[in-house]
């Protein structure tokens, strides 16, 4: 069961980085990507790394795709009276890699049980532990992965600043 549903995701994301890399439109293809990203957060938890997966939601699916859309909408020089509205034929891929993201998800989440629900497994790693874990070990990553995305903030802003003729 967990092999099927690792090859589905697998096409999936393939099939949603292709779509993201070949569409035309950057709102489309930030879409896919996110798409893509989703699936890969499933794909992560299939392989019993739920803190993986809650960190490709929330860094890359969010956080960073949030950043790609504001660079998007601020460097994007079209006309909004020529904008049309799309198609369902235009949506139908990304509903449908995220249906079957979403299928995926719930059919793993059914057929395993959630530890430490009943508090008879404390064999899981605690809040706490994480963080002090994860602070003295990797807080030298983590500064430099703050300032990349500060970098990237102040990128941005400048890109999309105002220049006087």
């Amino acid at each position: 069961m967990a092999q099927i549903l690792f090859y589905l995701l697998a096409g999936v994301i393939i099939i949603a980085t292709v779509l993201a890399v070949t569409e035309k439109h950057a709102v489309h293809a930030v879409v896919y990507l996110v798409t893509s990203f989703f699936g890969l957060a499933v794909v992560f938890y299939l392989l019993a790394a739920p803190l993986i997966a809650v960190f490709e939601v929330i860094i890359y699916a969010g956080a960073v795709m949030v950043l790609f859309l504001f660079v998007v909408m601020m460097l994007d020089r079209g006309n909004p009276e020529e904008a049309k509205r799309p198609t369902l034929m235009h949506c139908l891929p990304a509903l449908v890699l995220s249906g079957i993201i979403l299928a995926s998800l719930v059919l793993l989440l059914l057929s395993q049980p959630v530890p430490g629900i009943n508090g008879t497994d404390r064999s899981f790693l605690g809040v706490e532990d994480f963080a002090l874990t994860l602070f003295r070990k990797y807080g030298v990553a983590i500064e430099i992965i703050s300032m990349q995305l500060l970098f990237a903030i102040v990128g941005v802003l400048y890109l999309g600043r105002r220049r006087k003729p």
